[in-house]
């Protein structure tokens, strides 16, 4: 089961994977940590990790306040990100960000400065093929929106959760210092596009789409 919260000033999607009824995934966790935790107390399910799809800030502003949470009630949460994208985490993760929120003409707002002054270091560094917290869920490495973007695809349910590389009827973009627009398609061609075509995706920002869908109308 999937459930979407969207947070954010940058209207992040957030998602709980729950593989069984009693735990979940969180993927992206951008901001509104209340929310995210709330329902995942809502649906009383214990989180088993965290996996961020990209470093950028509305990806991870929410990180190290629900992991502190969970901290506090015994609970561990390994954070899983892929080594390339690893600078925007920890130590390096205020500079870089801080840049990037310039860049959007967030410089000044307080309700993102005040998450990445304490951003957490990863656990887990995750490669292509790698699967997530003895679940389905299955590491695409999908360089281009960043170079450690990836997508995480479940078989079994016939999801993808494609971070900020595929979106509905559109790509993510690439005018970010380690982004590549040629490394964007060939990872939405030569992976995405392989995968079944009913496959379901859930897109860091905006609607769910199909593979097919998108197949069907990708004009880049």
């Amino acid at each position: 089961m999937i459930h979407q919260i969207i947070v954010g000033v940058c209207v992040t999607n957030c998602y709980l994977f729950c593989p069984n009824k009693h735990e979940c995934i969180i993927i992206d966790p951008g901001g509104d940590e209340v929310e995210i935790i709330s329902r995942i107390k809502t649906l009383n399910v214990t989180p088993l990790g965290i996996v961020l799809t990209h470093g950028h800030f509305d990806h991870i502003a929410a990180l190290g306040k629900v992991k502190e949470y969970f901290l506090k009630k015994e609970i561990n949460l390994n954070i899983a990100i892929n080594r390339d994208d690893n600078f925007y985490l920890g130590d390096s993760g205020e500079v870089i960000n801080r840049q990037i929120l310039d860049f959007f003409g967030f410089a000044q707002d307080k309700r993102y400065i005040n998450y990445i002054s304490s951003i957490p270091q990863a656990d887990i560094f995750v490669e292509e093929n790698d699967t997530l917290f003895n679940t389905d869920i299955t590491i695409i490495k999908t360089p281009g929106h960043t170079k450690g973007s990836i997508c995480l695809y479940s078989a079994k349910d016939g999801i993808l959760f494609s971070g900020d590389t595929l979106f509905y009827r559109g790509i993510g973009r690439t005018d970010f210092p380690d982004g590549d627009q040629n490394s964007i398609l060939q990872s939405i061609k030569s992976k995405l596009f392989s995968l079944p075509e009913n496959t379901i995706v859930y897109p860091g920002h905006g609607p769910t789409t199909t593979i097919g869908g998108e197949k069907e109308d990708f004009y880049f």
